[in-house]
C-alpha cells in the first residue's frame, strides 16, 4: 500500500506556475495588459470614491470612471468628439511631418560628418534643452494664424529626438559597409539610399516614437492658445464650464490616441529592426 501511495503523481504550485509560463507570448502579453489596465481602473475607481466622499472635493466627482465613461459614450454618440480629434491629429501629423523632413537630413549630416557633429553638438544640445512651450511668445508673433503657431511648437518638440536618433543610427553603421559600397562604385546618392537609410531605419523610427510622445504632451497646453478646436481646447473649455465628467472623458481619449500612435511607432521599429544571427 505504501508503494502505491509513493507512486501516485504529485502536483505543486510550482508546476502550475511553470504551466502558465508555457502560454503563447501573445496570450501572456494580452493577460498582462488586462491585469495592468484592471489595476489602473481599480485605482481610478478608488480615487473617485475618495473624491466623492470628501466634502471639500465632492464637486469634482465627475472625474470618477462612471461619469467619465458615460460622458465619453455621449460624446461618441453625438459625434462631437470626432472634429476635436481630427483637429489635434491634423496638427500632430503636420508638425511630425516637418520634424521628420528637417530632422532626418540634419541627423544624417551630423552623424556622417565628424566636423559637422563637432560644430553642431553644443548649439543643438542647447536648443534641445529649451522647452517647446518656451517658444510660444515667438510663435505667436511670427505666425499669422494660431494653427501655424501650434504646428511650429510641435516641430520644435519633434525635431530634436529625430535629429539625435538619426545621428546615433548613422554613427552605429559599420565603416566596412561604406568601404564595400565605394568599391562597388556607389555614388553619394546610392550610398544614402542603399546603405545609410536601410541601416538607420530602426533608429529613425525610435526617434519618431520619442518625438510623438513629446509632441502629444506639448499639444494640449499648446492648444490653450487662441484656437477653438482640438483636444487641448476641449479640456480648457470643460474646465471653464465645470464639466468635469467631459474633461475626464477627453483625458481618456488623449490617452487612447497617444497609445495608438506609440503602438504604430513600435510596429515600425520592429518591422525595420536588424537581427544578427
Amino acid at each position: 500500500m505504501s508503494t502505491a501511495i509513493a507512486s501516485k503523481p504529485s502536483f505543486s504550485f510550482g508546476q502550475l506556475h511553470t504551466g502558465f509560463k508555457k502560454l503563447p507570448d501573445s496570450v501572456q502579453n494580452f493577460s498582462n495588459a488586462v491585469w495592468g489596465m484592471g489595476i489602473l481602473l481599480l485605482l481610478w475607481w478608488i480615487g473617485g470614491i475618495l473624491i466623492q466622499s470628501n466634502p471639500d472635493t465632492e464637486a469634482f466627482a465627475g472625474f470618477a470612471p462612471g461619469p467619465a465613461f458615460t460622458a465619453l459614450a455621449y460624446l461618441i454618440e453625438t459625434g462631437s468628439i470626432w472634429e476635436t480629434i481630427y483637429s489635434s491629429l491634423y496638427r500632430i501629423i503636420i508638425g511630425l511631418f516637418w520634424g521628420i523632413v528637417i530632422g532626418v537630413p540634419v541627423g544624417v549630416l551630423v552623424g556622417y560628418f565628424v566636423s559637422v557633429r563637432q560644430v553642431a553638438n553644443m548649439p543643438f544640445q542647447f536648443l534641445r534643452m529649451i522647452s517647446p512651450l518656451a517658444w510660444m511668445p515667438i510663435a505667436v508673433l511670427a505666425f499669422e494664424t494660431w494653427d501655424n503657431a501650434i504646428i511650429f511648437l510641435l516641430i520644435m518638440a519633434t525635431v530634436w529626438p529625430i535629429v539625435f536618433g538619426t545621428a546615433h543610427g548613422v554613427q552605429r553603421i559599420d565603416p566596412n559597409w561604406f568601404s564595400v559600397a565605394k568599391n562597388l562604385g556607389a555614388d553619394g546618392f546610392q550610398m544614402l539610399r542603399r546603405v545609410i537609410m536601410p541601416a538607420i531605419a530602426q533608429d529613425v523610427f525610435a526617434g519618431i516614437r520619442l518625438a510623438i510622445g513629446v509632441a502629444w504632451v506639448v499639444l494640449v497646453p499648446a492648444e490653450y492658445l487662441g484656437v477653438t478646436s482640438g483636444l487641448g481646447y476641449a479640456i480648457n473649455d470643460a474646465r471653464d464650464t465645470l464639466d468635469y465628467d467631459s474633461l475626464a472623458a477627453i483625458v481618456v481619449v488623449i490617452g487612447v490616441i497617444g497609445y495608438m500612435l506609440d503602438a504604430i511607432a513600435v510596429m515600425l521599429i520592429k518591422r525595420y529592426s536588424w537581427r544578427v544571427e
